[in-house]
């Protein structure tokens, strides 16, 4: 049986003549770190002071041994970011150049000093840009030319924080006669049945050669077992294996995700099991319907035969220094996305193919993953050593993650189509190669290959061919980014796009986190820090008009703007899906930029990267449900969208007032409304519900089975909105001693309330987000890790309210 040894500790990092301890798995960031070497770069300034690290080589060194009785020893890296060389005892193992990759080295016998050898990144991407010629590119960092983590560069969401450093697990690996070199399963249902066909590959030791070896697999789950059996003497072998009755696996909200356990044994007559293979599966078919219609060329995710509205958020790398993204981590974030109703996680392509855990997650919340292999905004050379690269990544990371059932999609890269074609890159091209062989090439070849369980497409945005602009909402996916570049965010409602694959606004991260990353810094919006936390291209401009276009921008009160730049993100993404889910199925999904950041910037995140929650998740939660209750504006007044993304009828009885700024009832009428599952109904609205165009002093509230909608028909700044009136009490918990229960009681009314809790303790966390209460009305407010009743309780709570209209 093969023997595992983990290689985590001994290991020193060096730099000319010092020497200092180092974590495997790890990176220089995190060794530096952790010595006191240089500051946390994500803290004030600190950034540009420790931009040097990634410009410097380094070296890990530790002294191997290892005794061993089995014919082979294999020195194993999962992960080394990136252009290293490897040498034991003083002799050459090999050299990489690709961070997303795993690397294998025969070092049977052999002991002794044990070095990695880092280049500086910018190196090997100058070495690779002298041997192709310059590309084109949205930042000024040299991205393109070295097979790496490209935000690690910086983006307009990250700060350039260049590593290096074996940042996934080093092992040895002693094993005799053969091993499994590769397993891939080709999971597919038929009817009741699940297939599962695995085609192996094993490597042989010279005494093993030629030799017969048994392959054993078996399936278990649902309190059965299925198995096969196969032998062989070559190198390769196909093994299938049926199940019976096989559940399946449905994406959450659609039913169940049933995992089924696989294991594949390697045996052999004489030595019995040599090696084992494991993974959970679980049964399910998914398509892409990109068929022509009326409306153009559609997007459509279908998922056992049924089609879906994909309820999704982008997800970039977690941490800039990825080797701190824990299991632990993963399952935070994710079911955080889970509690916000997302039934999608898009993996984007300027960052990584993520740890196995982050699918095993997935897996278990059925999460659908929609996987970018990684070029992102920038034109990619397709010339040697790049092309080898890129073609060895791909079947690595397919291999790797073809098993995990939540994997919808391969996608072949981000924006990199539409910006050959919009962003001035044909002329400087001038015919050299920019990576469209990758995407409607190489890849598509190597998923229909290695995976043809899966759709593959060839980019985001991507019409379906160069017969449509790349970026055309009528026809595939679509990524909409005028809006929050150059526009209100109502003008989301002007089109229904097939498949929104990214759109998003920005807003800072929570005041606690803010005082965390800026220590002593009186914040503004144009502090210096809040600036330096600011990478997009005139970000803060962009935040102010959005500000602008709905209420007065507040000058000289920080808190005011923070919490009014909070609504307009939570509300213009709202806005977008909103419209885009009342027009399924011709919208066929929605993928938020973005669900998560890398340190602690204002972004497009609904998680900031200290892990608070702002109201934009909250606001995904509503918006993502099932049911969703929606007063879209109309040509004629607002229109009513019962939007039921269930499998069973939703029955509302709809009832609708039309109320004046004072809070006066001025019309009431209740609808009966039948929304069929998976359906819009958009029932006519009585005229006298309707509020007159233009109106400063009355607006329209739908509710339904707990769910509300409003239609003001002006902006907030010109509404008549009174001064809020509310009153707050404050109710223990049981059984919570740091809970605590926020009740407010509206006077007035009162347009989105939002208790920010980290106002209240650091750690303090809000179950509810933006709220609209009408006078007389009451609303609860769990805060949890708060302490718990204090004596000036109520005076922490009310200093950490806000709504539209003050008190």
């Amino acid at each position: 049986m093969k023997d595992v040894t983990q290689l985590t500790e001994g290991w020193s990092l060096r730099h000319e003549d010092a020497s200092l301890p180092a974590r495997v798995p790890g990176c220089v960031h995190t060794d530096l770190l952790a010595a006191q070497v240089i500051p946390d770069p994500f803290i004030g300034r600190n950034e540009t002071e420790i931009a040097w690290v990634g410009r410097q080589g380094w070296s890990y060194v530790t002294a191997l041994t290892h005794d061993s009785t089995h014919e082979r020893t294999d020195l194993v890296f999962e992960g080394l970011d990136t252009a290293a060389e490897i040498t034991l005892a003083g002799e050459v193992l090999g050299t990489t150049r690709n961070m997303h990759r795993a690397y294998r080295f025969d070092i049977t016998g052999r002991t002794g000093p044990l070095e990695v050898r880092f280049d500086s990144a910018y190196e090997e991407a100058d070495r690779v840009r002298a041997l192709t010629g310059e590309r084109p590119n949205v930042y000024p960092e040299p991205f393109q030319y070295i097979r790496k983590m490209a935000c690690g560069f910086g983006w307009d969401w990250g700060p350039t924080v260049v590593t290096a450093g074996m940042w996934r697990p080093v092992r040895l690996e002693h094993w005799s006669t053969a091993r499994l070199a590769e397993v891939r399963p080709l999971v597919t249902v038929d009817g009741t049945t699940g297939h599962v066909e695995l085609r192996l590959r094993a490597e042989r030791t010279r005494r093993g050669a030629g030799r017969p070896l048994t392959v054993r697999a078996a399936v278990n789950g649902e309190g059965t077992e299925s198995a096969g059996v196969v032998s062989f003497t070559g190198e390769e072998a196909v093994l299938r294996v049926e199940v019976p009755e096989a559940r399946l696996w449905w994406p959450r909200g659609h039913g169940d995700q049933p995992l089924y356990e696989l294991e594949v044994t390697l045996l052999d007559e004489e030595e019995g099991t040599l090696d084992v293979w494991r993974r959970r599966i679980g049964f399910r078919t998914v398509e892409l319907d990109r068929s022509a219609d009326a409306h153009g060329s559609g997007c459509t995710f279908v998922v056992n035969g049924v089609r879906i509205f994909a309820r999704g958020v982008n997800w970039i790398p977690d941490d800039v220094l990825p080797s701190r993204i824990t299991p632990e981590r993963y399952r935070t974030r994710l079911r955080q996305a889970a509690e916000a109703n997302v039934d999608l996680v898009r993996v984007w392509g300027g960052g990584i193919y993520e740890d196995d855990a982050f699918y095993d997650v997935c897996d278990e919340l059925g999460l659908m993953v929609w996987q970018d292999f990684l070029f992102a905004c920038a034109a990619y050379p397709e010339e040697q050593p790049l092309r080898g690269e890129v073609e060895a990544e791909a079947r690595d990371n397919v291999v790797r993650l073809m098993a995990h059932p939540s994997l919808v999609v391969w996608n072949g890269n981000n924006e990199n189509l539409w910006g050959f074609r919009d962003w001035d890159w044909e002329e400087p091209l001038a015919g050299d190669s920019w990576g469209e062989g990758y995407y409607l090439g190489v890849l598509p070849r190597i998923v229909a290959e290695l995976d043809p369980t899966r759709p593959y497409m060839a980019g985001s945005p991507w019409s379906g061919s160069w017969d449509h602009h790349p970026n055309d909402p009528r026809h595939g996916t679509h990524h909409s980014w005028e809006v929050w570049n150059r526009r209100d965010y109502a003008e989301y409602r002007a089109n229904v796009p097939r498949f929104v694959a990214e759109f998003g606004w920005q807003a800072p991260p929570a005041l606690a986190t803010l005082h965390r990353a800026l220590p002593g810094e009186r914040l503004a919006p144009d502090s210096p820090g809040m600036l330096h936390h600011q990478k997009a291209e005139d970000g803060n401009g962009k935040l102010n008009r959005g500000i602008a276009r709905h209420f007065p921008l507040p000058e000289a009160d920080f808190d005011r703007w923070h919490y009014l730049a909070q609504v307009v993100q939570a509300r213009a993404v709202a806005a977008g899906i909103e419209h885009w889910r009342a027009h399924w199925p011709v919208c066929a999904g929605t993928v938020v930029w973005q669900l998560n950041d890398c340190w602690p910037v204002s972004s497009w995140a609904a998680i900031d990267g200290d892990g608070r929650l702002k109201p934009l998740h909250h606001e995904l939660r509503r918006v993502y449900a099932d049911r969703l209750l929606t007063l879209l504006p109309g040509e004629e007044g607002p229109v009513l969208a019962v939007d039921n993304q269930s499998g069973t009828p939703w029955h509302a009885e709809v009832t609708l007032r039309r109320v004046g700024a004072d809070g006066t009832v001025l019309a009431r009428a209740v609808l009966d409304v039948e929304a069929a599952p998976r359906s819009v109904a958009r029932p006519a609205l009585p005229a006298e519900l309707v509020p007159a165009p233009g109106s400063a002093d009355e607006f329209l509230v739908a509710d339904a089975d707990g769910l509300r909608a409003l239609h003001f028909p002006v902006r907030d700044r010109d509404f008549a909105y009174p001064r809020a009136r509310f009153d707050v009490r404050l109710e223990a918990v049981t059984g919570q001693d740091a809970a605590v229960d926020v009740v407010v009681t509206a006077r007035t009314l009162v347009r989105d309330l939002l208790l920010q809790p980290d106002r209240i303790a650091p750690a303090a966390r809000a179950d509810r987000g933006l709220l609209t209460l009408l006078p007389g009305e009451e609303a609860r407010i769990r805060v949890s890790g708060c302490g718990g009743l204090s004596p000036d309780g109520v005076e922490r709570v009310r200093a950490a309210l806000f709504s539209v209209a003050p008190e």
